[in-house]
């Protein structure tokens, strides 16, 4: 049996994945306390939440867009984070549990933070998480140790010389084009661009997230994702949104999605696995994490992007793969930590 600990879940923050990430805290916050773990939810824009502050929240759930720029600006006027370190919640945990996603929380901020703090922290460490949130730079990155990767193109910033060329895009990608925030999640302003005279406005979209876009090729084929827990890899899950594109809202809203253990051959299986495996020694990930994939209509995975804090809401992927693999929930929480505690 596991002996009792003091564990702070960090969840919140001012991302725009602000309110997955509320829900994914709170559920690891009740799954851990279920363990017998003594759990206190901190949330870096609001601080220590209440039982009942957290009984609400759970109950409001994630909704299906994400909060506006503007409410998060609010948020980000009153943020904890520059204090962040010397909260004793943070000091004397014995394990700090992140279900932050996007902005700070996944980019290696708080990770950075904590690493200076000493606090044991699950999931990837400073520089692992940089690089993953980084689209561009994880591309390269995946390329270079043999992971499949859709070609693709950076935009050029708002007020710099180069002028964004919509021929010249279809000429070196082909339509139709995907166009997203390259340090973002959630596909929070990510769009579907199938003729040149869309571009220009999905770009703009996109910056108003990031102040780097990219712009890469559109996969067709089947929707995966690879968990690896550990040493372990989890069974691939298979994504059947209603909608073409598996949005913010097909993600987060009950029945907009259909998610099941894929039905694969033993080859597509093992050839996933070996990417997947691949993917994460490449951008030193540790604890968890998910590898998201398209399956063209050859059998051919493609590498679409490494999530080190994935989602652990009642709609997420992780918790669907670690149940197909006969993990409960509140033992996949448990195991993350041990995970962390244990430095892998």
């Amino acid at each position: 049996m596991v002996k009792s600990l003091r564990i702070t879940v960090l969840l919140g923050g001012v991302s725009a994945e602000r309110d997955v990430s509320l829900s994914s805290g709170l559920r690891i916050a009740m799954a851990l306390r279920e363990k017998g773990h003594e759990v206190i939810c901190l949330d870096p824009a609001e601080g220590v939440l209440t039982r009942e502050t957290e009984r609400s929240l759970l109950a409001a759930g994630v909704g299906s867009a994400p909060p506006s720029l503007e409410a998060l600006a609010g948020l980000e006027s009153r943020s904890l984070s520059p204090v962040l370190g010397t909260l004793p919640e943070l000091t004397e945990a014995d394990c700090i549990f992140l279900a932050l996603h996007g902005g700070q929380g996944e980019d290696g901020t708080i990770q950075a933070l904590l690493d200076m703090v000493g606090v044991p922290y699950t999931g990837s460490g400073h520089l692992a998480s940089a690089l993953a949130m980084d689209k561009h730079l994880s591309k390269v990155v995946l390329r270079s140790a043999g992971v499949a990767t859709a070609n693709w193109i950076m935009a050029p910033a708002p007020g710099s010389d180069e002028v964004l060329d919509a021929e010249d895009v279809g000429r070196h990608l082909d339509w139709p084009v995907v166009v997203k925030p390259s340090k973002q999640g959630s596909t929070v302003g990510l769009s579907i661009v199938r003729a040149p005279g869309e571009l220009a406005a999905a770009v703009t979209e996109a910056f108003r997230y990031d102040d780097e876009v990219m712009i890469e090729r559109f996969v067709p084929g089947q929707e995966l994702t690879v968990g690896i827990l550990g040493d372990d890899v989890l069974p691939t899950i298979e994504i059947q949104p209603v909608k073409e594109l598996y949005d913010y809202e097909c993600k987060y809203t009950p029945g907009m999605a259909k998610e099941f253990v894929a039905e694969l051959s033993p080859e597509a299986q093992s050839k996933l696995a070996d990417q997947a495996r691949r993917a994460f020694l490449a951008l030193k990930l540790r604890g968890y994490a998910r590898i998201d994939f398209r399956l063209d209509p050859q059998g051919q995975p493609w590498c679409l992007e490494a999530n080190t804090l994935p989602g652990m809401t009642p709609t997420s992927l992780i918790p669907q793969a670690a149940a197909a693999a006969g993990v409960l929930f509140p033992d996949l929480c448990e195991r993350i930590v041990q995970l962390a505690l244990a430095g892998r």
